[in-house]
């Protein structure tokens, strides 16, 4: 083996500069092609000459030669890997989400439990981007962050196409000792799966256990409205296990100076899903609140109800790798004013309490590219005349 073999190696791993120091080399003219990298590899130990202070270029390297530069060969493989590691460390991934809603009913013109409160007529059109960033901090430690542009082009708030980009996530996951830690502006989904609150949180959670798993968390509900001037806290602690065929659920959630309430909301329930068949599952749901006071446009309704309940039938599930694949879900809704913070559904539902169903179809119509519709048809549990909403919604989501 020649020892040019040794520069074609050290130029392919970038190794190219200007000359670090005088030649050490008298058979290495300053002229010569390979001049510039010999005097870098020289320099930083890599290669050494003869006893003669001649490099040798153009000789085959005895096997003698080859043993004493395996370990160097070795050295240079973990630095290559370790700059591959690095630059894989960060990833970048995002959906965008194409979708329009349909409205019906008594509930038009209302901002409550609408589209990020976007005012509807009767059908509205958007376009969601989130953009993701994330990467590894350590071995324990890693980051997220998320970048989300909005445009809503039917309706009577659409923005007419204007930019809007806002930096809606930013948190770190890692571990300290056996706790699971997560903080920073996250999204918390509740217990439920998003019956009582999905929207961003400041703040910090930590978790132990896998087959059971117990989580607590506290800060600030940014995605939550609340009396002019206080606080945004909210508190909340979860618990989940996995008994067999039934995955058992239990939550506690405390939202300080909810608006409507005019005053602090508690909220726990207890939730339980079951394998009917394959494919097919069950859950029932319980809600408790101790409001019985809101005030919703203006209006006072005293005396609401307290408790909550939601049945959910879900049947497979459409899966973003897989073509083909498809799913099909419905519920029923029964929930009084205080078991509802933040909605996780995309149809118009009533801040006063709510009760009616849900049905949705979903469909992957190529890798990475999946269909959905659901029709919600609900109606108030509080208000005069009983008023009604229909929405009809469909999106297509494309994840890359």
């Amino acid at each position: 083996m020649k020892k040019s073999l040794v520069l074609a190696m050290a130029m392919a791993l970038g190794v190219t500069a200007s000359a670090y120091a005088a030649n050490p080399f008298s058979d290495v003219p300053a002229g010569h092609w390979a001049y510039d990298s010999i005097n870098k590899l020289a320099a930083a130990g890599v290669i050494e000459g003869y006893g003669d202070s001649t490099f040798g270029g153009d000789k085959l390297m005895t096997r003698y030669e080859m043993a004493q530069f395996a370990d160097e060969l070795d050295n240079l493989g973990v630095r290559v890997a370790a700059l591959e590691k690095k630059a894989d460390n960060v990833k970048i991934t995002g959906t965008i989400k194409a979708s329009y809603a349909s409205y019906d009913g008594d509930k038009l013109g209302s901002t409550k439990g609408s589209l990020d409160k976007a005012r509807p007529t009767n059908h509205q059109g958007r376009l969601r981007s989130d953009i993701w960033v994330k990467g590894a901090i350590n071995d324990d430690w890693t980051y997220s962050a998320m970048f989300r542009n909005q445009q809503f082009f039917t309706g009577e708030d659409a923005n007419k196409g204007e930019e809007d980009v806002a930096f809606q996530r930013a948190y770190v996951n890692g571990r300290v000792g056996g706790l699971a830690v997560q903080a920073g502006r996250y999204n918390k989904t509740d217990i439920t799966g998003g019956n009582i609150h999905d929207n961003r949180v400041d703040g910090v959670q930590v978790s132990y256990g896998k087959d059971v798993k117990l989580t607590a968390g506290y800060g600030k509900a940014t995605g939550v409205d609340v009396i002019a001037g206080e606080n945004k806290d909210v508190a909340y602690a979860e618990l989940g296990a996995k008994l067999g065929a039934v995955d058992a659920f239990a939550g506690y959630y405390k939202f300080d100076n909810l608006l409507k309430a005019a005053d602090d909301d508690a909220i726990w329930t207890v939730s339980l899903g079951f394998d009917l068949a394959k494919d097919l599952k069950l859950t029932g749901t319980y809600l408790r609140s101790d409001v019985d006071t809101v005030t919703v446009d203006n209006v006072k309704y005293n005396d609401v109800d307290k408790d909550g309940y939601v049945v959910g039938l879900a049947y497979k599930g459409a899966k973003a790798a897989k073509a083909g694949s498809w799913g099909m879900n419905a519920s029923y809704y029964d929930q009084g004013a205080g078991t509802v913070v933040a909605h996780t559904m995309d149809g118009i539902y009533f801040d006063e309490g709510f009760k009616g169903y849900s049905v949705g179809a979903n469909y992957a119509l190529a890798k990475n590219i999946v269909a959905g519709v659901t029709y919600y048809d609900l109606e108030s549990k509080e208000a005069k005349g009983t008023p009604d909403a229909q929405t009809l919604w469909s999106q297509v989501v494309f994840s890359f």
